[in-house]
């Protein structure tokens, strides 16, 4: 199973491609989109969706994660990221590819146990569940990755539940 987790900005947007096989996960490839302010939100969101729309054909992922936006009260905020996670839906779902939202309590409970963990101890834990021989950065990448880890633990965790009924 491979997954691409995407954690969606209109400055940067982080991906993360993980495999899962038989003796674990592994990194297949990571990175940030990055384009200055200065360019319109639009052209950003275009070349955004360009950029991922390749990384898709490429690494042809069997599903696609994407963090949900952190509103706490910032609507402005929430509303861009808001724009961005659209344009990785639309990318995923212009190949037919299954998209799944996490909020990121959620991502941070199954990637380090605790929901209110930090920005420095999710990046930690992606370097240990993928041994990896550094921390992964910036952060937009490790939590990229950590949906990406996210997504298979869910899915581990349906697996057993419908399993059990």
């Amino acid at each position: 199973m491979r997954v691409l987790g995407i954690d969606p900005g209109t400055l940067n947007l982080g991906y993360g491609i993980v495999d899962e096989e038989v003796d674990g996960i592994t990194m297949v490839d990571c990175g940030v989109l990055s384009l200055p302010s200065r360019v319109p939100v639009e052209q950003r969101l275009s070349s955004f969706y360009m950029k991922l729309s390749e990384i898709v054909d490429q690494y042809q992922p069997d599903e696609v994660a994407i963090e949900e936006p952190f509103v706490a009260g910032n609507a402005r905020s929430a509303l861009a990221i808001g724009r961005a996670q659209a344009i990785a839906i639309l990318a995923a779902a212009n190949r037919n590819l299954p998209v799944f939202r996490y909020l990121p309590t959620q991502v941070k409970q199954q990637v380090t146990d605790y929901g209110g963990s930090s920005k420095e101890q999710v990046q930690e834990m992606v370097k240990i569940q993928l041994g990896l021989s550094q921390l992964p950065q910036p952060s937009d990448v490790a939590d990229a990755l950590a949906v990406a880890i996210c997504h298979l633990h869910q899915r581990h965790i349906e697996h057993l539940l419908a399993r059990n009924k």
